[in-house]
């Protein structure tokens, strides 16, 4: 599987729950976390993550703090209260579009 514009457009979810799940994590943190869980088929890059971060941190959903890790600084994330009440809202959106997307593309499934 290919890194879809799909996959692209649901950065910021992918980044809001993962951190709801990990409370705090680095960018290389949530790069490795993707990867392992869909067994390597989906892989962000740093052009694409660091530019999600930053737009989540202004936008006010992150918070991030920086703390030494060895001899250099890493930049922890994690979420806001307007960040955890965003991401309960994207899910929500998602369940209900995935929900919409199988009546549309598979109605003999929805039926039973």
């Amino acid at each position: 599987m290919n890194n879809s514009q799909f996959y692209k457009g649901s950065l910021s979810l992918i980044i809001l729950k993962l951190l709801e799940e990990n409370k705090r994590m680095y960018g290389y943190e949530i790069t490795q976390r993707v990867k392992d869980q869909t067994n390597g088929e989906l892989t962000i890059n740093e052009g694409a993550l660091y530019p999600a971060l930053h737009k989540l941190e202004a936008d006010g959903l992150l918070t991030a703090s920086i703390e030494q890790a060895g001899n250099r600084p890493r930049k922890y994330y994690a979420l806001t209260e307007k960040g955890q009440h965003e991401t309960a809202n994207k899910l929500a959106e998602l369940t209900d579009f995935v929900k919409h997307m199988q009546l549309l593309l598979n109605p003999k499934l929805s039926l039973g």
